[in-house]
């Protein structure tokens, strides 16, 4: 039986939409360019040092501030005067942490501190520090010794503090603690389990008062607050999902999914456009063996849409990728020895 050319051209019409459908991911990843991370300058740090896990810039645009596996935060100084020591925990001083250098960074994190997510207030000047073991802390404009905030909340103790952002303009700092049962020694076994433990929870400056904000959470990771302030993106590492809390408005106090990833969420950064730059420390369904390419990040829309992907060497897996003015990139991982940048992403 033949169609008419009417017919055909509806049929392909609903095909089309049908396709348009089954693949939302790849049309809304088209909108922009995809960057490719082949060619990563390196900010190299000292020594035998790894794992910048989280990358940060103060109010004046000094940095990247990274916080290493050693339990310390650097600060990079620029080409001639390298990385030196900005900050570190009280827990570090108190156990001599400086004389570990021989030992792996594992046998040590527990006593000395291991840094994850880290945001300065711009006000203040004060950086902001989600310790996986020490809990939140701060520390001022000019480093040294950080005061710890809060080891507890709801009465129970923070097992893996994690993510952490800050509302510029009440202060307000929201963090994560992505388990209630495990470390982060353990992470491996939050996913694998499907522990739903973890919380997300806000630390008020004013009263020093922590409030959970949600709990009963699978992997909460990365956390970031929305432009306009009404909302919290955060990253859930097992699930591969972005989840929202509302924090203002008819929906304040409740949270909903957000969207899909094509990858394991570590941290969440605004992208300066409303929207979200997610670093995936690995993908989905990774195949063991034949490329040598994989996703390394994602940009997120404020809606939920797929924007833009990034793509890079296998060997490079990103926990945090930061935009800043100009286009350029900066990639923080767990398990590499520099700070990545890429150039500008236009």
């Amino acid at each position: 039986m033949k169609l008419k050319t009417t017919s055909k051209q509806r049929l392909l019409t609903i095909l089309l939409a049908v396709l348009l459908f089954l693949m939302p991911s790849a049309t809304a990843a088209a909108v922009a360019k995809a960057i490719d991370a082949s060619d990563i300058q390196r900010l190299q740090l000292p020594d035998v040092l790894v794992g910048p896990e989280s990358v940060a810039f103060d109010a004046h645009g000094g940095g990247p501030y990274g916080s290493i596996s050693d339990g310390r935060i650097l600060k990079y100084n620029g080409e001639g005067a390298g990385w030196t020591t900005f900050a570190y925990s009280p827990s570090y001083t108190k156990n001599k942490c400086d004389e570990f250098t021989e030992l792996p960074a594992l046998a040590t994190e527990s006593s000395c501190g291991r840094p994850l997510g880290l945001r300065f207030h711009t006000k203040s000047g004060d950086l902001y520090i989600a310790d996986a073991y020490m809990g939140l802390m701060r520390v001022g404009p000019n480093g040294g010794e950080a005061k710890v905030l809060a080891t507890e909340a709801g009465g129970a103790p923070l097992r893996f503090t994690n993510g952490v952002d800050i509302d510029q303009v009440t202060g307000d700092v929201y963090f994560t603690d992505s388990s209630k049962t495990y470390t982060r020694t353990q992470h491996q076994m939050v996913t694998t389990s499907g522990d739903s433990t973890g919380r997300v929870m806000k630390y008020d400056p004013r009263t020093n008062q922590v409030t959970v904000l949600q709990s009963g959470v699978t992997y909460p990771n990365g956390i970031a607050i929305s432009a306009d302030k009404t909302h919290l993106i955060v990253a859930l590492t097992g699930p591969c999902k972005l989840m929202k809390y509302w924090i203002r408005g008819p929906k304040a106090n409740t949270s909903e999914p957000f969207a899909d990833l094509p990858g394991y969420p570590d941290n969440v950064r605004p992208d300066g456009k409303g929207g979200y730059w997610v670093a995936l420390h690995r993908e989905k369904y990774e195949l063991p063996f034949g490329f040598d390419r994989h996703l390394l990040a994602i940009r997120i829309g404020p809606g939920g849409e797929k924007l833009q992907e990034m793509k890079g060497p296998k060997n490079v897996r990103p926990t945090e990728v930061v935009e800043r003015e100009g286009g350029k990139i900066y990639l923080g991982s767990v398990e590499l020895s520099y700070v990545g940048i890429i150039g500008s992403s236009t």
